[in-house]
């Protein structure tokens, strides 16, 4: 029990070089088999894109990038990711997941070279999604999703492609960044001050208040890309944080009874809204980190293998505040619009 980590986190190191390992058939983003979900829209959503990039569901072994269509993988994004995660964003309106030949969990357990390469490795996949389906979507507001490691390849896409395209970030909703450090200098687009606002970044990292000890490992373990595409380590530089209860990047304290719902969602169907346990969380950021008092109640509880206790929670603690945060930004998206066409003078 003792060394059971370190024999789980043996068992799934490839044992073979990045620069020798082939990896698996590119996904064709043309079929509907490469996407989890495809422009699925449920009843009275509204009229944003939402193209989310999902977190780390595929263990590892013999690979170093899960190919496409692995059943245990796929049966976690399904019941837990999916329903928890992008579930708070089905009201904005249709949605998108694509699949794609993500680094494997060991990649994200040590800082060797070879995992970098493979965690890199993903986002040509994400790259060639993102075109597929913003040319599915040529007009209207755009919403991005990503959940851990699917956030930090989010954020190169944000960096590289919407930050650069002034026709995206014009029609740039809000990007969210859950569960994952991003430095406030890595991307060229302006961190979410208030819920009233549009085009902006939304991103935070959770720890359970009285947990800091968790915060430098994670601070040495956290990666940014650089200019050449490689993930190197992102040192103390300033992190963004943005309470999902409150929509605003200040160290205010959000107060219990502010907290609009956590949600376990696992193995709910699409479209189905959880039960909320409401008015229970205090949230607040504080040197780059979101604090938040932890909810004991037994749906919430994580009696999980050791290697789904490293991947996206079974849970979201604030699943009716994102659900809100992007409802509000989608109103202040189309409040914009509706100013800037109607001061624009007649052709």
């Amino acid at each position: 029990m003792v060394w059971r980590g370190d024999i789980v986190r043996a068992a799934l190191d490839p044992q073979v070089p990045f620069q020798t390992y082939t990896p698996p058939d590119a996904p064709d983003y043309a079929r509907a088999d490469s996407w989890a979900l495809r422009d699925v829209k449920i009843a009275g959503a509204e009229d944003a894109a939402v193209f989310f990039v999902h977190s780390t569901t595929f263990d590892g072994g013999h690979e170093w990038n899960g190919r496409i269509g692995d059943e245990k993988a796929d049966a976690y994004l399904e019941r837990i990711v999916l329903p928890n995660f992008a579930g708070p964003f089905a009201m904005a309106g249709s949605v998108s997941v694509p699949k794609y030949r993500q680094g494997s969990l060991y990649s994200r357990l040590t800082l060797r070279d070879d995992a970098r390469e493979a965690r890199a490795f993903a986002y040509r996949d994400i790259e060639a999604a993102f075109d597929h389906w913003i040319a599915r979507h040529p007009q209207g507001p755009i919403v991005l999703v990503g959940v851990e490691q699917g956030a930090e390849l989010l954020a190169r896409l944000l960096r590289d492609r919407v930050a650069k395209d002034a026709a995206l970030r014009d029609r740039l909703v809000a990007a969210y960044m859950m569960d994952a450090m991003i430095p406030r200098d890595a991307i060229d687009l302006p961190v979410c001050s208030r819920r009233e606002e549009s085009g902006c970044l939304v991103a935070w990292s959770m720890v359970d208040e009285g947990k800091s000890g968790a915060i430098p490992r994670r601070q040495r373990r956290a990666l940014f890309w650089d200019e050449r595409g490689q993930l190197v380590e992102s040192g103390n530089r300033p992190i963004i944080c943005v309470n999902p209860v409150s929509g605003s990047s200040d160290e205010v304290k959000t107060e219990a009874r502010r907290h609009l719902g956590a949600a376990n969602a696992a193995g709910l169907e699409w479209g189905v809204r959880p039960a909320f346990i409401d008015r229970v969380v205090e949230a607040q950021c504080r040197e780059g980190f979101l604090r938040n008092t932890p909810l004991n109640s037994e749906s919430f509880r994580e009696n999980r293998s050791w290697t789904d206790r490293r991947k996206a929670k079974p849970y979201n603690l604030f699943y009716a505040d994102t659900m809100a945060d992007v409802q509000a930004r989608l109103a202040a998206w189309h409040a914009k619009k509706a100013t800037t066409f109607s001061a624009s003078p007649p052709a």
